[in-house]
């Protein structure tokens, strides 16, 4: 399986770090983009870093390199999940404005009819934001919130992670060993 990672500039970094351990663990081929405001949030939060992040991925590309792989529908992949999914980059996505890599290649998994999951973190939404919601969802996307259950009684910040890793995954049809389903 390989996959595109792109990672925007919402809050919620951790949440990218927990996808793509698990994928690691999985053996997925990632293909990572991170913007430049995924990058200034990193800074700015100071949790997971650049290199936390490009050491698990197996290709790293520039946001700004347009005629990268990922930008190509005749470069195939399964899909594409966008964690933290920033409301720039949702409404980038929503209206096809690619004019970075990461919103080029998710315009690309949406013409190719490719699976694109967008997980957002920020709270409250605002209605343009939940129109731009609605227009991915009408494009062929799924919108995911960050948002834990805690039927399973959670321990700590990373079962927390755990448990929304999973769920994204699910998408794409891979199990993340660990995972407690409901009643299973």
């Amino acid at each position: 399986m390989r996959l595109i990672i792109g990672v925007s500039g919402g809050s919620g970094i951790p949440y990218a770090l927990a996808v793509l351990r698990a994928l690691h663990g999985l053996g997925v081929e990632t293909h990572l983009i991170v913007s430049s405001g995924a990058k200034r949030v990193m800074t700015a939060e100071g949790g997971p870093t650049l290199p936390d992040l490009t050491t698990l991925a197996s290709v790293t590309h520039d946001d700004r390199d347009l005629a990268a792989s990922v930008a190509s529908g005749s470069y195939r992949t399964d899909g594409m999940l966008i964690v933290p999914c920033s409301a720039g980059t949702l409404a980038k996505v929503a209206h096809g404005f690619a004019d970075n890599l990461l919103s080029r290649a998710a315009h690309v998994v949406l013409k190719e009819r490719r699976r694109l999951v967008l997980v957002v973190r920020e709270d409250p939404l605002p209605r343009p934001m939940l129109e731009n919601m609605l227009k991915v969802h009408d494009a062929g996307a799924t919108v995911m919130t960050a948002s834990p259950g805690f039927y399973h009684a959670p321990g700590d910040v990373e079962e927390l992670l755990h448990f929304v890793t999973a769920r994204v995954l699910d998408q794409f049809g891979l199990d993340v060993p660990g995972f407690r389903r409901w009643k299973e």
